[in-house]
């Protein structure tokens, strides 16, 4: 059995993140599981002999991820009346007493579904990349071929349909997927670019399809209850998807941007692009991925360039190793110049852009 002290620190710490994160349903939720865990409960008998790390794998979110399957697949009816979409003033008392009694009736499937690393495709964090975008566009002015690892239910493919709102600034988009956020710093370069988009594809260990429902359901389960907005962006996002076909490819990172590199067209802009990835992967993955990138970049031409661009936590290139931040950061070939461009947290709550 894992140190029990692992698993209830890091329930207090993802309730204050989730806090932080305007889900104040899903840090009192989880507060609610630390309890019952020291107690002895249906959550230490689910999550006592959890073999991993706790918080790099998000045991949490997993959990809360199952209550929340459970209302939207309608299998716990009595939790759903509970729940923020059926009792927008909820009272967690109330919530726990279904949540307990949900999690002590299904315990084996509370554990197969832990199983399951959590996915939100967060769309908003196409609007941290989106400057880095239009800089490419504006700068190569020729046909860009997109690469995006950790591509999940392939979401942000649709990064230039989406409509963005910064506050001070808005770009309109052809879709109703609306991108906002609190824009601190000066508007985005660019943004009458008009990107010409010759091909898209994605990676990801494990796609989802958002035209299977069943499959929706699970990734919109992992988006917190109480956040009715990035619930109706993903639902948006995920039409948008439906509609355009995207299809994301079962493949390993480092293999999968390995032959595509090396298949890559010659002529024409290539950008690999991911948010929030470089988290998952094992560390020689993450240096295999780099090498790949910084050698493809090594050869590219003028008529052939490269570009990197991601939203990433600032540690994985010599930042703050304390610092929650993520940060924008853009390299292009073949010059290789690289900047980081903004800053902000995982959910993209706001964008602090950094001067050159």
């Amino acid at each position: 059995m894992l140190d029990e002290t692992r698993i209830l620190d890091h329930f207090a710490e993802q309730a204050g993140w989730c806090e932080d994160l305007g889900s104040p349903f899903t840090a009192a939720l989880l507060r609610k599981f630390a309890v019952d865990f020291e107690a002895g409960g249906p959550v230490a008998d689910i999550c006592g002999d959890w073999s991993g790390n706790p918080r790099k794998d998000a045991l949490g979110l997993r959990l809360t991820g199952f209550l929340h399957h459970a209302v939207l697949t309608g299998t716990a009816p009595e939790l759903a009346e509970t729940y923020p979409a059926a009792s927008p003033g909820w009272d967690m008392d109330m919530v726990w007493r279904q949540a307990k009694a949900f999690l002590a009736a299904h315990p084996d499937a509370a554990r197969a579904f832990l199983q399951s690393a959590p996915q939100t495709n967060e769309t908003r964090r196409s609007i941290a990349l989106l400057p880095g975008f239009l800089d490419l566009a504006a700068r190569f002015r020729m046909p860009i071929h997109l690469l995006e690892l950790g591509a999940s239910a392939g979401l942000n493919q649709n990064w230039d349909r989406f409509t963005y709102d910064g506050g001070t600034w808005q770009r309109p988009g052809a879709s109703d997927v609306t991108i906002s956020t609190v824009w601190n710093g000066p508007e985005p370069a660019h943004l009458d670019a008009a990107p010409v988009i010759a091909s898209r594809a994605g990676c990801d260990l494990n796609p989802i399809d958002v035209s299977d429902d069943a499959a929706f359901l699970r990734l919109k389960s992992y988006t917190w209850p109480d956040q009715a907005g990035r619930l109706a962006r993903l639902d948006a996002a995920a039409e948008l998807a439906r509609q355009r076909g995207v299809r994301i490819e079962r493949a390993n990172a480092v293999d999968w941007l390995a032959e595509r590199l090396a298949t890559r067209p010659s002529e024409g802009l290539t950008i690999v692009y991911h948010s929030v990835f470089l988290i998952y992967p094992p560390k020689d993955d993450i240096a295999r991925i780099m090498r790949l990138i910084e050698e493809a970049g090594a050869a590219a031409t003028a008529s052939a360039p490269l570009a990197w661009l991601c939203f990433e936590p600032e540690s994985l290139f010599g930042g703050d190793r304390t610092s929650p931040r993520m940060q924008t950061r853009l390299q292009a070939w073949p010059d290789g110049t690289a900047r980081i461009l903004n800053e902000s947290d995982g959910h993209v709550t706001h964008v602090d852009v950094l001067q050159a």
